[in-house]
C-alpha cells in the first residue's frame, strides 16, 4: 500500500519540480521590454474608454445563471432522447417517457419560479423592506 502512496508522491513531486523549473527557465530566457503599448489595456483591439473597474448590473449574472440551467437541461435531456427507442425496445418506454417529463416539468416549475419572483425582468422594481 505504501508504494501506491509513493508513486503518487513522486508524480506529484515531479509535477511541481517541471512546474517551477518552467517558470524559472522561462523567466531568465523571455524578453522584458515593458513600452505604453504593451502595458495598456487589450479591449479586442478597441481603444479603451473609461475605467477598467466598474460595477456590472448584478442582473447580467442572474440572467447568466438562468441560460446556464436551461443549457444544462437540454445537456441533460439530449442522451436521454437519444435512447429513447432503446427504451421502447427493452419494454422500458412508459418508465423513460415519466422520468423525461418529470424532469422537464421541474424545469417547467423552475422557469415559472423565476418569472414569478421577477427573474426574467431586466428592469427589477425594488420593494423597500420594512424595518
Amino acid at each position: 500500500m505504501a508504494e501506491q502512496y509513493t508513486t503518487v508522491g513522486v508524480f506529484l513531486a515531479f509535477g511541481v519540480f517541471f512546474v517551477i523549473l518552467t517558470l524559472f527557465i522561462v523567466h531568465l530566457v523571455a524578453p522584458y521590454n515593458p513600452t505604453p503599448v504593451k502595458l495598456s489595456i487589450y479591449e479586442c483591439g478597441e481603444v479603451p474608454v473609461g475605467e477598467a473597474w466598474v460595477q456590472y448590473n448584478v442582473r447580467f449574472f442572474a440572467i447568466a445563471l438562468l441560460f446556464l440551467l436551461f443549457e444544462v437541461d437540454i445537456a441533460l435531456m439530449y442522451p436521454a432522447v437519444a435512447v429513447y427507442k432503446k427504451f421502447l425496445d427493452a419494454g422500458m418506454g412508459a418508465l423513460a417517457l415519466v422520468e423525461i417529463l418529470t424532469f422537464v416539468l421541474v424545469m417547467f416549475f423552475g422557469l415559472v419560479y423565476a418569472w414569478k419572483k421577477g427573474g426574467l425582468k431586466w428592469a427589477k422594481i425594488l420593494e423597500p423592506r420594512p424595518m
